[in-house]
């Protein structure tokens, strides 16, 4: 089969890639490996809900406080004015995008990636059928990688693209309790404890009946599963019955290229398009997928290759900003308790609370109060230079 683009990989980013390129009218293929759930808390903010059209029957749970817990067990709630932040469950969410994919117009095979050939007749996309177990091959003028973190596509086609660095998330999907002294169905827990992640977090997030638990780390030695197990413990969720258990990359840099100079463009989580800090993707895959549809759509119209460098160039004029503003929070407290513990400090700041639902809501800085940046700013420097004790707010 000849495609204009074949896209590898069909989660948020990859679905929506091809969703896009078939409403634009070209001639689009997408592979995915049928059944692989991504850990994931779920957490999408009123901005994706809108921008991507995700009706309301998606949201398994709509959140209105987000509790922030220190290692020292404090804890600092902080409620979401004038809206709510959606929670999704990734195997139906994810499936739902691809089946709204296929509807537009893209076609959909289920089998995993192989590789990437050329000849004379052009670029050719080799996987194997995950029903006959047979390769097959896929003709395109374009590639879309959106294979996940690790990506194959970016490891053999991308300068780079094998030098991500990345955190090891795991969670387990459990039935959740009604409300109890430390579950709430309409509160995310995020969790800043060395003992639960020494280099990230822990979370614990409603979906509905159900709730998803976990927590990631950069460092090998960190036995996910155990962590996991005293997260669940700490909130009082031993007992709850597991559903299932899924763990996976998830990249924390964008890559500095995210196209071969030829044809193929990387996607989402392939790219590096997570959010540092809070580790959240869900809204960056999608924009990640447009922006990949929108520069593959501009290189078959023009015929030059180096339009596909506009979905790095599109992403990074919105968004660039925002990751280094988190890359840098999470390089200063993330690298001990001490700094965590400063850290949710800062959070009892009302300024700082509404700063930052704000931002995540939006999607944007925001700057239209500058004397609360100023304050903010200063408080930062007072708690990384510890003119301030950390239990002080």
């Amino acid at each position: 089969m000849d495609y204009d683009v074949v896209v590898i990989g069909a989660g948020p980013s990859g679905a929506t890639a091809a969703e896009d390129l078939a409403r634009s009218g070209c001639k689009v293929a997408f592979i995915d490996r049928d059944g692989r759930i991504k850990p994931c808390g779920g957490a999408v903010p009123p901005r994706l809900i809108t921008d991507f059209h995700i009706p309301d029957k998606q949201l398994v749970a709509k959140v209105n406080t987000a509790r922030m817990i220190s290692p020292t067990g404090r804890q600092v709630d902080i409620p979401i004015e004038n809206g709510f932040v959606g929670m999704v469950d990734r195997e139906h969410f994810d499936e739902f995008l691809r089946e709204r994919a296929k509807q537009a117009g893209a076609h959909r095979y289920t089998g995993t990636f192989l590789r990437i050939t050329r000849d004379a007749e052009g670029t050719h996309v080799l996987y194997r059928d995950k029903i006959s177990r047979n390769e097959m091959k896929l003709t395109a003028k374009l590639v879309i990688g959106a294979d996940g973190a690790r990506s194959n596509v970016a490891r053999a086609e991308v300068e780079g693209g094998d030098k991500i660095p990345y955190v090891i998330a795991y969670h387990e999907i459990i039935e959740a309790p009604q409300a109890t002294k430390t579950y709430d169905p309409m509160r995310c827990d995020v969790v800043y404890d060395g003992k639960i992640s020494p280099d990230f977090y822990g979370w614990v997030f409603p979906h509905g009946g159900q709730a998803s638990v976990g927590m990631g780390s950069m460092i090998k030695s960190v036995d996910v599963k155990q962590a996991t197990a005293d997260l669940r413990a700490a909130s009082g969720l031993s007992d709850c019955k597991t559903i299932r258990k899924e763990g996976a990359p998830i990249p924390l840099q964008p890559l500095d290229r995210w196209d071969n100079g030829k044809d193929v463009v990387l996607a989402g989580d392939a790219a590096g398009v997570v959010a540092p800090s809070s580790g959240e993707g869900i809204y960056y895959a999608m924009v990640g997928g447009r922006v990949a549809a929108t520069a593959a759509a501009a290189s078959l119209a023009s015929g030059r290759v180096k339009d596909l460098q506009l979905a790095r160039k599109l992403f990074m004029r919105e968004h660039k900003q925002v990751f280094r503003v988190l890359g840098a929070m999470q390089n200063a407290y993330y690298r001990s308790d001490e700094r965590r513990e400063r850290f949710v400090s800062l959070c009892h700041d009302v300024d700082v609370q509404k700063l930052t639902f704000e931002a995540y809501m939006n999607k944007k800085l925001v700057k239209a109060r500058p004397l609360a940046h100023l304050k903010i700013g200063i408080k930062n420097i007072a708690h990384l230079t510890r003119l301030v004790s950390p239990l002080r707010t």
